[in-house]
């Protein structure tokens, strides 16, 4: 039957009649926000006075602040310890709860809670559990016999290396269901060719389960970076970035300068830097990702 242009003009109005609140949406709460903070970055502005524009000040100041400095610094040791140790943890989890185990289900249901649980009761908990006289975490080290054990969130040696257990906690169960959704995604038969032609399992897991599972552990690594930049959350409640500055992250010192100092011309070009960090290294790994990365 043939479709008049008068029907056919319907229908697309009928389509683009759904798609409106989803595009307003998306226009008004997104795109029109992310405009106004890259011209706020340009300008001094307390929220309340004139705006004065500032030109690129905001941006050559920020490599003179030495808190920034600390935040870079802090959010690149989050990452760089975070996300391998997570990614390859939520990998053996995957692969061990792969198999055929009974209660395979109960475990992965464990695993998977933190992950959904809301980020504040999870920091409220290991706060407790951190407590450096009450806790139970040094009451199980001092009964082994460590007398002066950490004093975690307190201690500005230890406060950062809390934080990154408590975030690598709160992800691996994320991860872990993506890994196991690729696992189940590899055909048997490559694993039975395999063995029919005396391959172990060392020899299967580096021949067959990484180049399968390559495109998983490429998203996986990209939303690992991007979200071990993005930590706030555990941050505020946990440590409110302290004691002194050790805990400073970008993205709370972002909110710091913003809502505490009300420079928000100044926080929207620490954001603006911080997403050309992101940027830059998401581009390298999809430059790099054609070296690795097997779909087929």
């Amino acid at each position: 039957m043939k479709v008049t242009s008068k029907a056919l003009r319907r229908n697309r109005l009928t389509g683009y009649t759904f798609l409106l609140p989803n595009i307003l949406g998306f226009l008004i709460f997104i795109c029109l926000p992310v405009c106004a903070s890259f011209l706020m970055s340009f300008t001094e502005w307390n929220g309340f006075g004139e705006i004065k524009w500032a030109g690129i000040s905001n941006y050559t100041h920020l490599w003179q602040d030495e808190t920034f400095r600390i935040s870079l610094f802090n959010s690149l040791i989050m990452t760089a310890v975070s996300v391998p140790v997570t990614l390859f943890l939520a990998i053996l989890a995957a692969v061990a709860l792969n198999k055929g185990l009974r209660g395979v289900k109960i475990f992965r249901t464990a695993i998977f809670l933190p992950h959904i649980t809301a980020t504040i009761a999870v920091a409220v908990v290991w706060q407790l559990l951190y407590n450096p006289t009450m806790g139970p975490i040094n009451g199980i080290l001092r009964s082994i016999g460590i007398d002066n054990p950490p004093m975690w969130l307190a201690s500005t040696q230890w406060a950062l290396a809390s934080v990154i257990i408590v975030s690598i906690w709160h992800s691996i169960g994320y991860y872990m269901v993506l890994y196991l959704a690729g696992l189940q995604g590899i055909p048997k038969d490559l694993y039975e060719a395999a063995e029919i032609d005396g391959a172990g399992k060392v020899a299967q897991l580096r021949k067959i389960t990484v180049p399968m599972l390559s495109p998983v552990i490429f998203f996986t690594v990209i939303m690992g970076i991007i979200n071990s930049f993005k930590v706030f959350d555990l941050v505020f409640v946990l440590t409110k970035g302290g004691p002194g500055r050790s805990t400073h992250m970008l993205v709370y010192d972002i909110y710091y300068t913003a809502f505490q100092r009300f420079e928000y011309g100044y926080a929207s070009a620490m954001a603006y830097v911080l997403f050309t960090i992101i940027l830059i290294i998401t581009l390298i790994q999809f430059r790099g990702q054609k070296r690795w990365v097997n779909y087929s």
